[in-house]
């Protein structure tokens, strides 16, 4: 499994005859018709694969693990072989409409520099991550005073591939800052049944999980 992106699915999470968990197809719906995508940390390659059927997309992928690049390939899928820390520099400026990095960032050594690069690639950005600032995170620090473990986040602290946490806010406080634009922001809450439903009020609280679509300024 990559320890980029294709990561640890929790128990109980819902996942389709595609391996498409519910949050993943907010993510196929933000993708236009016949775009050019480049997934980052594509794992076994499920989104890419469900973006060229369902979306007609011209799609590649990146990932670091060897077994992923076997699985990728043997679903007839194009990937690299590349560690994300070193940046995307085999791509050109502007040279794919999106850029998607799922569940990524957070487990990455220098996960500004990664978001600059898909700025510099990609027309638009779509990315995913647990948001570290959900009530139950807080609870957990606030009266058991232990590091969290939640269903989107189940691993110990001396096992966790989270090297960043970040929040909601966190995550548009950067955008800010390296003058990204968020066009929309989906904060969703999941459930150990499979679930996942929209938050529409207190996203930073009540969310455990949001995804963004973001686009570069014309200086990126």
């Amino acid at each position: 499994m990559s320890a980029q992106a294709d990561q640890h699915i929790p128990d109980g999470i819902v996942i389709d005859e595609n391996g498409i968990t519910p949050e993943i197809r907010y993510i196929i719906d933000l993708v236009e018709e016949g775009s050019q995508v480049l997934d980052l940390g594509c794992g076994s390659g499920n989104l890419l694969k469900a973006l060229q059927a369902e979306k007609g997309a011209r799609a590649q992928g990146i990932d670091l693990a060897e077994e992923c690049i076997h699985i990728c390939v043997s679903k007839g899928l194009f990937v690299y072989h590349g560690d994300l820390d070193e940046g995307l520099a085999d791509f050109n400026d502007k040279s794919v409409d999106y850029v998607i990095s799922t569940n990524t960032l957070q487990v990455l050594h220098h996960p500004q520099n990664l978001l600059r690069e898909m700025a510099r690639v990609g027309k638009k950005l779509i990315i995913s991550v647990p948001n570290f600032g959900h009530w139950s995170v807080r609870a957990q620090l606030f009266i058991l005073g232990r590091m969290p473990k939640t269903a989107r986040i189940p691993y110990e602290w001396y096992d966790s591939p989270n090297i960043h946490h970040t929040t909601i806010k966190d995550f548009r406080d950067l955008c800010r800052k390296m003058d990204l634009k968020i066009l929309r922001e989906i904060p969703l809450r999941t459930g150990d049944d499979g679930s996942c439903k929209r938050v529409r009020f207190l996203p930073n609280l009540l969310a455990d999980y949001a995804i963004f679509l973001v686009e570069p300024s014309m200086e990126n």
